[in-house]
């Protein structure tokens, strides 16, 4: 069956996609200590966003050619999560601790909202996958990604059976920032036993309790492409 090994490969992917594939590069808040501390102010209230927010957010974005990006529905993200699931719940990682990428990252907190587009390139056989989330506790995206980084710095390469296939991915940390508070880049090649390949690249930016996270995925993907990815996940980061 040829469609068996193009949706292991998209698949992984997504997987990434969903671990964020690392944390941010910002630095932390200096604490003065040269005079006595003022009294704490009351902190300003997180803001908020509803998935009908993030989706129109999502809908005012182009690709680098000037193609609107798809909004998905979120039930259909609730789907696609659910699907996801079940085939990596199946799934022989080795080496075995790199099922974390399952174990930790294939969820999305209660608590949050979000939303996703999508654009495909006939042409140079490319999909651009970009998802918009936000929670109440900005802490707990930093501490998601940093928990992503930490598992992608000690599974360089693995591999996973799933889906009656077996996808070899090595991934590497890349040069690249976006306009966000914390940011961060890896390009992943997979391989699938058949002799399929194929190259994404995933940018994470995060303001405030607002995270965007951009993958792009075909054959030909490199580095290069970080700055079409920056551009959409700053147009995102720019409403936080």
């Amino acid at each position: 069956m040829r469609r068996r090994p193009t949706q292991a490969a998209l698949l992984m992917t997504v997987f990434l996609a969903l671990a964020g594939c690392g944390s941010g590069t910002g630095t932390g808040t200096g604490t003065a200590t040269s005079s006595p501390p003022a009294p704490s102010p009351t902190p300003s209230p997180a803001k908020t966003y509803t998935d009908a927010d993030l989706s129109s957010i999502v809908g005012t974005l182009k690709d680098s050619q000037g193609r609107a990006l798809t909004v998905v529905p979120a039930a259909q993200i609730d789907q696609g999560i659910i699907k996801a699931k079940e085939i990596l719940k199946g799934a022989v990682f080795t080496p075995p601790e790199c099922n974390v990428f399952t174990d930790s990252n294939s969820q999305i907190p209660e608590d949050s909202t979000y939303a996703a587009g999508t654009t495909i390139s006939a042409a140079d056989k490319t999909a651009i996958v970009v998802t918009a989330i936000a929670l109440k506790d900005a802490k707990e995206l930093t501490g998601h990604l940093e928990a992503s980084r930490k598992a992608v710095a000690a599974c360089g390469k693995f591999t996973a059976e799933l889906a009656g296939q077996k996808v070899t991915t090595e991934v590497q940390e890349i040069d690249a920032a976006t306009g966000g508070d914390q940011s961060f880049a890896a390009l992943a090649k997979e391989s699938l036993s058949t002799g399929e390949a194929q190259t994404s690249l995933t940018m994470t930016g995060i303001k405030g309790n607002l995270a965007a996270t951009a993958v792009k995925a075909g054959p030909d993907v490199t580095p290069a492409d970080a700055a079409e990815l920056v551009q959409l996940i700053d147009t995102i980061l720019a409403h936080g």
